[in-house]
């Protein structure tokens, strides 16, 4: 055959042409719709999410808004424009593994001190740290010791000194911190300021109420969101009150014969109560001790119990915390106060409701602060 024109050629392959990209336009129109049902189910689940969160309940530490400015705990952001480390040393307190704190030694007797820390920082601790004393009673000890060996973060080590107790009778206490092996002293928690301690007691000396919170009600500014209440209050008040019980049944039916703080929260939906009570100086081995739960007959009560506080007029924030409900039960709390030992503190006894309010009869059963004779 011979040779096809190419005047013939050039209309058939623009026709094929015409058809290939006409037939790749409706796949591009179809991706175009996909991205587009895509994004609008994108901004639908946000919007879902969005949602959920705004609706979520939060507890914090509890204190009536308008009294002081930080009246919730807040989270605060560090700086990101300042220089950062190769590694950090932090150091957490886990135990007393040997003699906890108020110990009885009879004067002049040795004693083996272990404590129990973890690396909370990125640096590994080697035998090239040590343990070095701050102020306080040495009892004995050396003035440094170096650590038994290697610690990476996250893991712990216990660390042992050997002691000698004081002759004079009476509460001795030794501060110690950690030293990096360029001399970087550092203790616990964020900043490393607080030391770890060792306290004990030479001769006999009994822990006795050093702070009763009962006998102390009115002393305490009492609010609920309605703004100050009076005290002693009223049952009656829907603005909710504080009252004390001489004796008071508990959940379980028993009768008391020590008394209770007997609080109910304001009369709304997730309303709440506090009590601030004036500054407390907290000594080493002081507890917080109290009974907490609903009253007697108290069957729709829900409610959460905080035990808050301000420390050197400083922020507010959560030391404890309890969701008590109508069960027949009741809880007993014994709360080592040694993070705020040295400090003046006021404390917060808070209540909230849990939704409805109805029947949030909580007590605090002989509140109180025990230690060692002031």
């Amino acid at each position: 055959m011979g040779a096809i024109p190419m005047s013939k050629i050039a209309p058939v392959t623009l026709l094929f042409l015409t058809l290939l990209v006409a037939c790749n336009y409706p796949g591009l129109q179809q991706q175009t719709e996909g991205d587009g049902l895509a994004t609008s189910a994108a901004e639908t689940v946000s919007a879902q999410l969005t949602l959920v969160s705004a609706t979520q309940p939060a507890v914090e530490a509890t204190e009536i808004p308008g009294v002081a400015p930080a009246a919730t705990a807040t989270l605060e952001l560090l700086p990101t424009d300042s220089p950062t480390p190769d590694c950090t040393n932090e150091a957490d307190f886990v135990q007393d593994v040997t003699v906890p704190d108020n110990t009885n030694i009879p004067a002049g007797d040795t004693f083996d001190k272990i404590w129990r820390l973890r690396n909370a920082g990125t640096c590994t601790w080697t035998s090239d740290y040590d343990v070095v004393f701050q102020d306080g009673n040495i009892m004995a000890g050396p003035p440094s010791a170096p650590l038994p060996g290697a610690v990476p973060p996250g893991s712990s080590v216990d660390v042992k000194l050997s002691l000698t107790a004081p002759g004079a009778d009476g509460t001795h206490r030794g501060n110690w911190k950690l030293r990096t092996a360029d001399g970087v002293i550092f203790g616990l928690g964020n900043g490393g300021e607080k030391p770890f301690f060792v306290q004990i007691v030479v001769g006999a000396q009994i822990p006795e109420v050093v702070y009763d919170f009962v006998e102390n009600y009115c002393d305490a500014t009492w609010l609920s969101g309605a703004g100050a209440l009076s005290c002693p209050g009223t049952d009656s008040d829907p603005q909710g009150f504080v009252l004390v019980l001489s004796t008071p049944k508990l959940e379980d039916g028993r009768l008391e014969n020590e008394p209770a703080l007997f609080t109910h929260p304001e009369w709304i939906n997730n309303g709440v109560i506090s009590g601030r009570y004036p500054a407390f100086e907290v000594k080493p081995g002081d507890e917080f001790h109290a009974v907490i739960g609903c009253l007697f007959n108290a069957v729709a009560c829900d409610v959460t119990m905080q035990l808050n506080y301000r420390e050197n007029e400083g922020p507010l924030r959560l030391l404890r915390e309890w969701d008590e409900t109508y069960d027949d039960e009741f809880r007993i709390l014994e709360v080592d106060l040694s993070s705020v030992a040295g400090s003046s503190v006021e404390f917060i006894l808070a209540v909230q409701s849990n939704g409805p309010f109805f029947q949030d009869w909580a007590f605090w059963l002989s509140p109180r602060i025990i230690g060692a004779p002031r």
